[in-house]
Order: C-alpha cells, then sequence, then structure tokens
C-alpha cells in the first residue's frame, strides 16, 4: 500500500471546505462517542496511547466510519470511489485536505482527530501526521531520523490538563500563547468574546484556524511572534498557555524547547503576565522548573510572581535529569536514530543541567490571579495524588477562599458560620480494639481530593458545621463538652478553622 504524506507536508490551503466536511464527518458519526462505539474501549485507549495495532483491527469493516478511521487517524490511503460516498472529495482535494497518492487512492495531508467539548461539542483537532498523540517522536521519518522542527501536535496530556484546570468564567479577551493546534483557543471561544492566538511557528497559526473552523467554532484572532511581543500592551481577562517548557541543550525543537537557559522561559512568561492581565484576570499556565542544589525549589517560584498577582503553584511530578533526558529524547523519536547520535544527544543534555547545578526537573501548573489587595496569597504546593478534572471551578474557588481569609481576622472568623463542604469523609485510624483513634482525617472526594489530620476539636468543629451556629458558638459547645475553658479554645482553634478554609473542607456561609 503506498504512503501517505509525511508530516509536514503543505496543509489544506484555507477553511474554506471546513463547512462541508465537518458536515459530511459529523454524518458519519465520526466523532469522540462514535469513535468510541467503533473501536471499542481497549481500542480507543491505546489510539490515545499512540497505538495503532487495535485501532486497525477494529477498523477492517466497510462502514463510513471505518474509512474515515483509517484515512484521517490511522493514516492509511482509502480508496477514492469508497471516500466519494462518504465525503465532499472534489473539494476536499482542491482544498488540500487529501492528497492523490499511487493508483486511485487518496491520503490525508493532515491528522484529523474527534474531540468532545465540556457540553458535549463535537470538535475536531487539526495536527500534522503522526502528532496527534504522545509527541512528534510519531513523525519520525522511516529511517528512524527525528521529527522536524515545524510540526505542530495535536491532543495530548499536557493539553487537556490545561484546558481542565482553566477558569470558564465569561471573559471579554482571552489569550492563548503559544496556541499550536488551537485546542485552548477552541475552548476559549465558548466563553470569551474576543480570542487572541499566538505562536512563533506560522505552520502552528494555520492549523489552529483550520480546527476552529472544522470545529464549527468562532474565528479567532491569530498571530505570529514570541512571548507576549505580538500582542503589545494590550491586556486580557484570560491568558492561557502550554508553552515550550522543555529544559533542553538548544532550541532545537520550536513546539517544545524554550531556546533559553534553563527554565527561563517559564520564569518570563510567569513575570510578564501580571501586567498584561485586567484586575481579577487570571493567568495559566504548564510549566518546567529547576530543582538546583542549595536552593529551596519553592522559594524559586516564589520570586516568579509579578507584584499585584495572587498565585497558586502546584508541582504534580518531579524527575531526577536522567529520567528527564530519556523521556524528551524519546519524544522527539531520538532513541530511535543512530546509537551513537543518541548517546551523544543524551550526553549533551546531561552536561547541560551540570552546568546549571540542576540535579532535577518539576513539572505543574501555574495560576495568577491580578489583585487589587495590599497583600498578594502566594501558595506553591506539591500533590502528585490524583485529582478530579475539570478543575476550573477548584482553582477559582481557591482564590475566593484566599480574599476571605484575607478579609476575616480570627474575631470575623469565629463570628462566622460554615459548611461542611460536599463529600468530605472523615477517616480513624488507630490500633484494633483501641478506645481513641490514634489521629482523625478529612478527606476530599472532588476536585483536588485533599487529605487533612485534625485532632479531636477540628474533628468535632467540622461534624456539626451545618450553617446553622457560629463558628464561636461551636467551640462554646465543644469546650463544655471536653470540660476546657472555652476562652482558651477560641484562642486556639481559628489557626486550625482557617486551614480547613483555605483547603476547602469548610465553605463560608455567605449573607
Amino acid at each position: 500500500m503506498p504512503p501517505g504524506p509525511p508530516a509536514g507536508a503543505d496543509a489544506p490551503a484555507g477553511p474554506g471546505t471546513a463547512a462541508l466536511l465537518r458536515e459530511a464527518l459529523l454524518a458519519a458519526d465520526f466523532t469522540a462517542d462514535g469513535l468510541l462505539e467503533l473501536l471499542g474501549a481497549p481500542a480507543y485507549a491505546a489510539l490515545a496511547r499512540g497505538e495503532t495495532v487495535p485501532a486497525l483491527r477494529a477498523s477492517r469493516g466497510e462502514g463510513p466510519l471505518d474509512a474515515l478511521v483509517r484515512l484521517f487517524l490511522l493514516q492509511q490511503p482509502v480508496p477514492r470511489a469508497r471516500l466519494a460516498a462518504v465525503l465532499p472529495v472534489a473539494a476536499c482535494e482542491a482544498a488540500g485536505w487529501l492528497t492523490a497518492v499511487g493508483g486511485d487512492e487518496l491520503a490525508a495531508s493532515v491528522d484529523v482527530r474527534p474531540y468532545g467539548g465540556p457540553e458535549g461539542e463535537d470538535w475536531f483537532i487539526v495536527s500534522d501526521l503522526g502528532c496527534a498523540v504522545g509527541g512528534a517522536g510519531g513523525a519520525a521519518g522511516a529511517d528512524g531520523a527525528p521529527a522536524e522542527e515545524g510540526v505542530v501536535l495535536g491532543v495530548g496530556g499536557a493539553s487537556t490538563t490545561l484546558a481542565g484546570i482553566t477558569v470558564r468564567t465569561p471573559v471579554g479577551a482571552a489569550l492563548d500563547l503559544g496556541t499550536g493546534s488551537g485546542i485552548q483557543a477552541l475552548h476559549a471561544t465558548r466563553h470569551a468574546t474576543r480570542v487572541t492566538a499566538t505562536d512563533l511557528n506560522p505552520r502552528a497559526l494555520h492549523i489552529t484556524r483550520l480546527t476552529l473552523a472544522l470545529s464549527g467554532a468562532p474565528a479567532a484572532e491569530v498571530l505570529e511572534g514570541s512571548l507576549f511581543e505580538p500582542v503589545g500592551d494590550r491586556t486580557f481577562d484570560l491568558i492561557v498557555s502550554n508553552p515550550p517548557f522543555v529544559i533542553s541543550p538548544g532550541a532545537r525543537l520550536a513546539y517544545r524547547d524554550g531556546g533559553m537557559s534553563g527554565d527561563a522561559l517559564c520564569r518570563a512568561l510567569v513575570q510578564q503576565a501580571g501586567e498584561r492581565l485586567n484586575p481579577g484576570g487570571y493567568a495559566q499556565f504548564l510549566a518546567n522548573w529547576q530543582h538546583v542544589d542549595g536552593e529551596d525549589w519553592t522559594e524559586r517560584l516564589r520570586s516568579w510572581v509579578p507584584r499585584g498577582c495572587d498565585a497558586w503553584i502546584v508541582q504534580r511530578e518531579v524527575q531526577d535529569v536522567t529520567q528527564y533526558a530519556e523521556l524528551w529524547l524519546r519524544d522527539a523519536g531520538d532513541h530511535r536514530a543512530d546509537p551513537a547520535a543518541y548517546a551523544a544527544r543524551y550526553d549533551a543534555w546531561l552536561d547541560e543541567f551540570a552546568a546549571l547545578d540542576t540535579r532535577a526537573v518539576g513539572f505543574g501548573w501555574i495560576t495568577l490571579r491580578r489583585t487589587g489587595a495590599p497583600r498578594t496569597s502566594i501558595t506553591v504546593e506539591e500533590w502528585p495524588h490524583p485529582v478530579e478534572q475539570p478543575l476550573g471551578d477548584a482553582v477559582r474557588a481557591h482564590f475566593a477562599r484566599q480574599d476571605y481569609l484575607r478579609d476575616h481576622d480570627d474575631a470575623a472568623l469565629l463570628a462566622d458560620r460554615f459548611r461542611l463542604a460536599a463529600e468530605v469523609v472523615q477517616e480513624q485510624v488507630g490500633l484494633p480494639g483501641a478506645e481513641d483513634p490514634e489521629h482523625v482525617v478529612l478527606r476530599q472526594n472532588r476536585g483536588m481530593r485533599r487529605a487533612a489530620r485534625v485532632d479531636t476539636v477540628g474533628a468535632g468543629f467540622a461534624g456539626v458545621c451545618d450553617g446553622s451556629m457560629t463558628a464561636g458558638r461551636i467551640l462554646d459547645a465543644i469546650a463544655q463538652l471536653l470540660g476546657e475553658d472555652p476562652v482558651v479554645l477560641r484562642s486556639n482553634t481559628p489557626a486550625q478553622i482557617r486551614s480547613l478554609v483555605e483547603q476547602g473542607f469548610l465553605e463560608p456561609v455567605t449573607g
């Protein structure tokens, strides 16, 4: 069977035929739900990992959806006559969505992947062939050469993570910085009046236009350039970025390598974002950062936060420098290249880390919020445990709690009423048969799924918080029950209440 066009080949000329193609794809049930039904859960999950054999086996049928799976997802040439019954072939070929290969077969010029929107929308993400999942390693040539610099990736774990943590309140202006295939811009069109997408790679901007058009979404403003240069001094209500955060020797691959020393690109992005946010606006990024010998990594990140911004920084994973180098060498397909070249690149990576005194690299989320408060709140924490996506509402609630705690001293805290958050459970840990537990843990089953150890007073307080009594009255009742001095209890407990509010276990009752 003749091969299809290579990754990085000419993309379709423009979004002009996108409406016709979208109509045909939907008619054939080429959607996220349709793929799951055709392929089955195991093959569908394997496809998300970049493994195509199960999907090839599951799409052996002669139906329209089988043909589209082979054409767009598996990059297999399909007979023209078979596609003519499914797609507007002449229009797609003229516009460059399809390319003639060999005899009388057609191949896709780009990967088109169904993507279910948050409200059940049928969206499609366009990317270069072989780059839809698992990095650009799949775009490497038959000789094992690494992927081209200008390739545009599709849906991956990083992009869906960022989409999930983004605050989705209605806004006037949103910026997707480093848009790639346009996934974040596509999400932003649902709740932003005006969306701007930027990228250093002009091919990425073209593919973003195709993604938006094929998804039936409003068009976005697309601008070429690095960091905030394309938008000048303009300000936004929401800034999102899945930037080229990889810490590497040089800027070999534009889609992932920052091209600055160490984590300087991520630092510059965070530091420059503050002055481009409107009051109350959010900036949300994925980032990598160095763990440097003799330096507290949390203090390193605190120093990035711009003035006038609250920040919530969550480290999700840490890799030592060898694991990190191997991950990104595989991502580019270098492990399939000449062994000597692979070893040389690996060695260069370790030289770079040695020169930077870096022992490990952290990965996580950074959220800024522009605030007018005289004192800003900066939370830097490590949380490698499972969370419940989407987290956008949880992120917004985190900053609302910071506002509340900033505005309430201990006396105001005791005068307020609280309610235990939904789906919080209590666990008691101790030896079997013991009269009292060694300690009590409150655990969330939603959002960040945190766990907090509390003492007897904290457990009793949380257990009766239903919004009906003030915190002070609850503590007085607990003091009477335990035979303790209520004045002492009122003095000692606010710090524990404040911590439970900050972590989202307790919610202030408004009004």
